[in-house]
Parts: C-alpha cells; sequence; structure tokens
C-alpha cells in the first residue's frame, strides 16, 4: 500500500491495531459457540482497540481516494467514502469509522454520522450505480447522531432516504459490521444483498442500556436486556438476519479480503440483483 493523507484524518493506518478487550478469545482462536455472554459480546464490540472503518479500508483495498461532502450542507467525519481497489477491481467503500484516540473521536463524532454523512454515502452509492462499481459498507456506530442540529438537518429523513434507494441500487451492495450495529443508524447502510458480522460484533434496535431503561425502569439490567435482544452474530445468523459469521483474530484482514473478492464476483453474475435485495428483507 502506497502511504497516502487526506483530510479529515483519513491518513493510512501505520498498522492495523490488534482486536482489544478479552485478547485471549481475540487474538486465538475464535469463539463463535455461545460461551461468551450476550453483553460481554457488546462490550467486545466497544473496545476501544478495536479496527476501525479506515483500519478496513486500507486492511483490503491496495489503494483508496476519499470523497467528501453531500453536496447540500457539507462533510461529516463519522462516515468515510470513497473509491477503492480491491484486487485490481474498483470499488465504492463506505465505513463508519469511531476515531483511534481523543482529537480524531471528537473529529468523527465518536462514530454517530450526522445527516450530511448518510447524504455522502448516498451520493457515492448513486455515483457507483452510474458507473457500475460494487458498494462494500463497513458498519461500527452506536447510532445516529440525535443532536438538535441533526435534527433540524433531517435526520430521519437522511435514514430513510437511504433505506429507500439502497433498496432499489442496481449494483451489488455488501455490509460488514465490525462493531456496533445501532439502530436506524447503522440500519441506513446496511440494505444490502448480503449482510456478515465479525463474531464480536452486535447489532440492535437499541442498547442493552437503553433496553433495560425501558423496559427494568433499571439500566444496571443492560446484561438481562442484551439476552433478550439476541443481538449478537450467533443470534442474528440462526434468525437468519446475516449471511454468515466471520471469526476473529490476527488474519482477519485477510479473511474479509477474501470474502469480498468471492462474494462480489458472485453477485455481479446475478440476475435480478434488486427484487432479491428486496425478498430478502421482506422475509423478516
Amino acid at each position: 500500500m502506497s502511504k497516502k493523507k487526506n483530510t479529515n484524518n483519513t491518513e493510512e493506518p501505520k498498522g492495523v491495531r490488534p482486536f482489544g478487550g478479552a485478547k485471549k478469545s481475540m487474538e486465538g482462536a475464535s469463539n463463535i459457540d455461545g460461551s461468551i455472554s450476550p453483553y460481554d459480546r457488546v462490550k467486545l464490540a466497544r473496545a476501544v482497540d478495536r479496527p476501525r472503518g479506515k483500519d478496513f479500508i486500507f486492511g483490503v483495498t491496495q489503494s483508496f481516494f476519499e470523497m467528501h461532502g453531500d453536496r447540500r450542507f457539507g462533510d461529516d467525519g463519522a462516515i468515510i467514502g470513497g473509491i477503492g481497489m480491491l484486487e485490481g477491481k474498483p470499488v465504492t467503500i463506505i465505513a463508519i469509522d469511531k476515531g483511534a484516540d481523543t482529537e480524531e473521536r471528537m473529529a468523527r463524532n465518536f462514530g454517530s454520522p450526522n445527516p450530511e454523512g448518510y447524504r455522502k454515502a448516498l451520493r457515492l452509492m448513486k455515483q457507483a450505480e452510474k458507473f457500475k462499481r460494487p458498494v462494500i459498507c463497513f458498519v461500527d456506530t452506536s447510532g445516529a447522531y440525535c443532536g438538535i442540529g441533526a435534527e433540524e438537518r433531517g435526520q430521519g429523513q437522511a435514514i430513510a432516504e437511504n433505506l429507500f434507494e439502497m433498496s432499489t441500487l442496481k449494483v451489488p451492495i455488501i455490509t460488514i459490521l465490525t462493531g456496533e450495529g445501532g439502530s436506524g443508524g447503522a440500519l441506513a447502510l446496511s440494505v444490502a444483498d448480503e449482510v456478515y458480522m465479525l463474531e464480536n460484533s452486535v447489532y440492535s434496535v437499541i442498547s442493552p442500556e437503553g433496553c433495560a431503561s425501558i423496559l427494568f425502569k433499571d439500566s444496571s439490567k443492560a446484561s438481562e436486556a442484551a439476552e433478550c435482544l439476541k443481538l449478537t452474530a450467533e443470534d442474528l445468523y440462526k434468525l437468519g438476519v446475516i449471511e454468515d459469521i466471520i471469526p476473529e483474530g490476527k488474519d482477519i484482514m485477510s479473511r474479509v479480503k477474501d470474502l469480498l473478492v468471492s462474494r462480489i464476483d458472485v453477485l455481479e453474475k446475478e440476475e435480478n440483483l434488486q427484487s432479491k435485495r428486496y425478498d430478502r428483507f421482506r422475509k423478516f
């Protein structure tokens, strides 16, 4: 990979961060047998030293050119998007990034996108459709930003527009959940032909703490709520929400890259992608 710099601190990482949290399960053999509790999975998904969006971008591509702005309001650092080369094939890559240190986390709003971030992502997806490039999304967010400014600029509308437009996009879409997959903020980049999860990622309509506060009136019961939410990769695979679980460990980037190369090759040969994508979500 060649060294490159972009604005918004989107500089190629000097080295992909190892997985954090419970390092025995992360760096050793994968653990997809349910021996880790759902709430422990949540903690692992939130670990500060997990690879971020840009780690996956530079981990699977030979080169990457970032593109900025939604052409309506501005740019959003929480979402990185652009064109990358995947084994010689041009692809559009969109990733939610939480940031690696305090300064970057603030610049990226801790991975909680504003409306302009989702509109930037949609702009790049429509561009990919025009030039017949597959779309790859890496998702890691606790949810869309819910600040006053975000609401004034149409956060709900931006997410809804992504859901609508992605459902009819004419090129293959693959989404991989790499950490947290929180509510509509994650779904706005997950209306894909195929969805995968890393083994210690989670995907849910609400956080365990939020669920416990609403249902049990006690946020300390987050562990119990996590059990009820069925938010782990294992649960969602059994429910048919995702296609497969990607084991974690030192060779994670190679596994993700090999998966993307093989599945894009298959999806590009598929006919009626839009109707199959529609049927995929209707069955839920």
